[in-house]
């Protein structure tokens, strides 16, 4: 998967690294959304589509293992990149526990940084395991909302886009699934782990 227009959430409360990172990023044709905070970002996660999480260690409010947690228990299939000041191998654990994919010490190297990009989309487009096809982030979150009991209207809300838009995008998640109808759209993504309550339990009733 090229990193070209990949939509990158990156969370930093240093602005200048924000600054040099959105600048570094865009300039390879990436789209970046910079946040001070884990808060804003996991906000914005619920109405924005987003393909790469990329968060420091040390931000305000709430640390980037915890961002990492709360992301993955959301958004499961969203793929992270850890950034930090203060390595060390017990840290790089813990993100790799929290379900970061890579690593990464500062200061940025800006080479780095791309090539650590371009593995894990690479490696996020090879393990989307859909019988008829991938599913787009787009798709994801729609799949996600879907499965946490959003209409259609709801999920058309949420991610600020059409009902007609979010009826495609369902009709596409059917079709990549497998699913003939929404009880078996329920089992198929339970079984690929989507759509997990914080209980462990599936949270999956639609109405349009």
């Amino acid at each position: 998967m090229s990193p070209q227009g990949t939509e990158i959430f990156f969370v930093d409360d240093d602005p200048a690294i924000c600054r040099v990172a959105q600048r570094a990023l865009e300039s390879e044709g990436m789209r970046v959304s910079v946040f001070s905070s884990g808060q804003d970002c996991l906000a914005m996660l619920s109405h924005r589509v987003c393909d790469l999480l990329i968060t420091d260690i040390r931000i305000e409010n709430m640390d980037g293992i915890t961002l990492l947690h709360e992301v993955k228990q959301r958004f499961p299939w969203l793929p992270a990149i850890v950034i930090t000041a203060f390595g060390s191998i017990p840290l790089a654990i813990a993100a790799t526990k929290a379900g970061a994919a890579e690593f990464i010490e500062k200061p940025l190297d800006r080479q780095e940084l791309l090539s650590a990009i371009h593995r894990v989309m690479e490696t996020a487009a090879r393990c989307n395991p859909h019988p008829n096809g991938s599913l787009s982030q787009a798709e994801l979150q729609v799949l996600h909302l879907i499965l946490n009991a959003r209409t259609t209207k709801e999920t058309a809300n949420a991610l600020c886009r059409s009902t007609r838009t979010i009826e495609v995008h369902r009709r596409n998640i059917m079709r990549k699934l497998d699913a003939r109808n929404v009880a078996e759209l329920v089992q198929r993504a339970t079984a690929l782990g989507f759509g997990i309550d914080h209980d462990g339990q599936p949270n999956a009733n639609d109405e349009d």
